[in-house]
């Protein structure tokens, strides 16, 4: 006699969503038990990559290669003697695929295999999406609560027209992207307030324009502000210099393959995250800020923010021979593209959920304390029902889960995560949080 299958909740319906989604859908085909994959999502499916989602413009190139789509490496390990028949269902919804489908196969391949701009993935995405039918329920995450459901722990999602009760919630996105150091003053924009100006073509007109942030997200940014009628373009980075992302091989093997990851030390692991994800630019973006001469770079964090004599000024921290140095420089417009809150989500927990949390990491909640108690499957360890934060996964699991590197590898991960908790974690969490209270 078959279980109820469980319910899988994903907050978001961007490239991570799609390829669990997929991944479920192909198991489910091929008589394999797999949960049932909800996607909750306030605009739509893919809606990060197009212009209204606040992080771009649409019209600028991904980073990642297309080739590294959902079901990138094509290496499944979920069904012993199977696992071959599976990735070649999941080719079915390769980028080559969505190409040879929609007739621009031949003139991909002509043009020189090209990265897509963002407005492209999210077609191929939205594709995916439709030819599996994967169900999104259309609503902002407000709260995350638990819940019990006969006896059984469960996250509970609510939004502002519905309740979504899943055994197990998977994080994705950046988060909102309207945040910025000095909310409000037309004089500071944030990367939401970027890519509208850029998607509607409103030209930036300045003398001095600082952005503030060293990785992916600034490094777009400046890629666009190049257009734009700027006299200086300073870049406010923490690091010493603008490094360069390592993209040879054996870089590149770290993200699709990250077999030996466990085997380093935190130390070793934090070196290889800093050479080639955070904090860096690509060798493309890096190859036009070459060739521009309007580029500066200055050191620091930025500590205050404050408007006067119709400009911005902005003290930066930095530390100098272990002593903290405080600098302070002006600027016609400042531009905060320091990028995402990796701990965006944590505010849509209700107490009960944040207990559960703690007491289940065995400590206070904190960014780094989560990041390393993310398990093989992407989720929190010691904490039940599950909860899968790929976005926090690569210290521990490898570089390449929390970006585009290895979907297919992520959704194996997540898939193959055992919903059920040997126990209620949940209620002994409020059983012992009475006791304190006593």
């Amino acid at each position: 006699m078959t279980s109820e299958p469980k319910t899988l909740a994903i907050v978001g319906a961007g490239a991570k969503a799609v390829a669990i989604a997929a991944k479920a859908a192909e198991l489910r085909a091929m008589g394999v038990d797999a949960p049932d994959v909800i996607a909750v999502e306030r605009s739509g499916v893919a809606a990060n990559w197009q212009s209204g989602g606040g992080w771009t413009d649409g019209n600028h190139r991904l980073g990642t290669g297309p080739e590294k789509d959902v079901g990138f490496p094509y290496r499944s390990s979920l069904v012993p003697r199977r696992n071959g028949e599976l990735d070649e269902r999941m080719t079915r919804h390769s980028w080559q695929a969505y190409l040879i489908a929609t007739g621009q196969f031949a003139e991909w391949i002509d043009r020189g295999r090209p990265a897509p701009t963002h407005r492209r993935w999210s077609q191929y995405l939205r594709w995916v999406a439709d030819d599996i039918g994967m169900p999104v329920v259309q609503g902002e995450v407000e709260r995350i609560s638990v819940s019990t459901d006969d006896g059984a722990e469960r996250w509970s999602l609510h939004t502002a027209e519905t309740t979504v009760h899943a055994d197990g919630v998977v994080i994705t996105g950046p988060g909102q992207a309207e945040r910025s150091v000095l909310p409000g003053n037309p004089r500071v924009m944030s990367i939401a307030q970027f890519w509208h100006h850029a998607a509607s073509h409103e030209r930036i007109s300045a003398e001095r324009v600082a952005v503030i942030g060293g990785g992916e997200t600034a490094a777009s940014m400046l890629n666009e502000l190049f257009r734009h009628r700027v006299s200086t373009i300073t870049v406010i980075s923490p690091s010493v210099t603008l490094f360069t992302r390592g993209e040879s091989f054996f870089e590149n093997t770290l993200f699709s393959d990250p077999t030996g990851w466990t085997s380093l030390t935190l130390s070793e692991r934090r070196d290889a995250l800093a050479r080639t994800d955070r904090g860096v630019f690509s060798a493309r973006v890096q190859d036009a800020l070459l060739a521009d001469d309007r580029i500066r770079h200055l050191r620091g964090r930025v500590a205050h923010a404050v408007a006067r004599d119709g400009r911005i000024r902005l003290t930066l921290s930095t530390n100098t021979a272990g002593e903290a140095v405080e600098t302070v420089h002006g600027f016609d417009l400042v531009i905060d593209g320091s990028g995402a809150d990796s701990l965006w989500f944590l505010p849509l927990f209700d107490q009960d959920a944040l207990d559960v949390l703690e007491l289940g990491m065995g400590g206070p909640l904190s960014g780094e304390l989560l990041q390393e108690s993310i398990g093989y499957d992407l989720a929190v360890t010691g904490v039940h029902p599950k909860l899968f934060l790929p976005g926090l996964s690569g210290l521990t699991q490898g570089p390449g889960f929390p970006n585009l590197s290895c979907l297919g590898m992520l959704s194996d991960r997540v898939l193959g995560s055992d919903l059920t908790a040997a126990q209620p974690v949940a209620s002994f969490a409020r059983s012992r949080l009475d006791e304190e209270t006593r």
